[in-house]
């Protein structure tokens, strides 16, 4: 069975509805918030910062919005999405937002969505001090396991994001046992169409439903061909067997970039530069077990040598 992406489903199903993420999560900032002038994902920036980050870190999202103050000013909205516990966490929410303001010289605002199983991960402020100096940045935090006893909420919620929230929950509630897995993907995709959602919004949220909550490969045709009737029955094929191969062959070819892109970042990262030939047999790699694999190599590695190497022979 292939396992949750979840880092991905979260960075697409976050463009996909950006203010729907701010207005779920975070309407106090979200109210402050221009977006009827539009906004803007900063994905080259994004990149560069991320490279001067901890090797094999990168920040989540980054984007450009305006203010409703009337003034022609913007702020930065730096988005961390957390799945596991981390002690320094809050330090590195610091090291991005004044790594962000320096590069922009514009005020930058950081939110944090933890999605990992701890309920003891709570992370605080940022805080330094030293005698009469004190350094503080605090920062608004969502756990998901909160929702957990908010579900008739989730379930009443028009925010495409109450969605986002009930497949990640079931996704880690049912792991193990798949046909209850099963009956939960069928009822949240069921979902989406009684609430009422336009074609866009139900292809965003299925794909994010179906790299989450991952089922055996028999239950999966199971869960299609049920999806397929049920589309037939309505009169509203929106998702259509040729979308979803391409949907399927879009994600395992994005998440092979992605796992490209993190062992180049941590070579960079642990070594100071990536030489072309390094660059071009780590781009030709199409097997992520691989790719993972020379991702903590490159981390652990202490020289470009013994790295090409370990490159040599994983390529054998």
């Amino acid at each position: 069975m292939r396992r949750p992406s979840y880092d991905e489903g979260w960075k697409e199903v976050i463009r996909a509805f950006f203010p729907q993420f701010m207005q779920f999560f975070f309407p106090s900032i979200a109210q402050n918030i221009n977006l009827s002038k539009g906004f803007e994902f900063l994905d080259k920036e994004l990149a560069r910062i991320s490279r001067k980050g901890l090797a094999g870190r990168r920040v989540d999202a980054l984007v450009k919005a305006y203010l409703k103050d009337g003034r022609e000013q913007w702020i930065l909205v730096h988005i961390e999405v957390q799945g596991y516990p981390q002690r320094e966490f809050s330090r590195r929410m610091y090291v991005y937002n004044y790594r962000i303001f320096d590069r922009y010289e514009r005020d930058v605002v950081s939110l944090a969505v933890l999605t990992d199983e701890d309920e003891s991960f709570r992370p605080g402020p940022y805080l330094f001090e030293i005698g009469d100096f004190h350094l503080v940045m605090s920062y608004p935090v969502v756990k998901l396991l909160d929702y957990r006893g908010r579900w008739e909420e989730l379930e009443g919620s028009p925010n495409p994001f109450s969605v986002v929230v009930m497949a990640h929950l079931k996704s880690q509630e049912t792991r193990g046992r798949d046909r209850e897995r099963f009956n939960w993907k069928l009822r949240l995709t069921r979902m989406l169409y009684e609430r009422g959602y336009g074609r866009d919004e139900i292809l965003g949220l299925y794909r994010f439903i179906d790299m989450v909550v991952r089922l055996p490969e028999e239950m999966e045709e199971e869960y299609h061909e049920e999806i397929i009737r049920e589309e037939e029955v309505k009169g509203m094929e929106y998702i259509t067997t040729a979308e979803r191969i391409g949907m399927r062959k879009g994600l395992e070819q994005g998440m092979l970039e992605d796992a490209r892109e993190m062992v180049l970042e941590a070579v960079e990262e642990r070594l100071g530069s990536v030489p072309e030939d390094v660059r071009e047999k780590v781009m030709g790699i199409g097997d992520r077990d691989t790719l993972k694999r020379l991702h903590r190599l490159a981390i652990r590695c202490d020289s470009l040598e013994e790295f090409r190497r370990e490159l040599a022979r994983c390529m054998a």
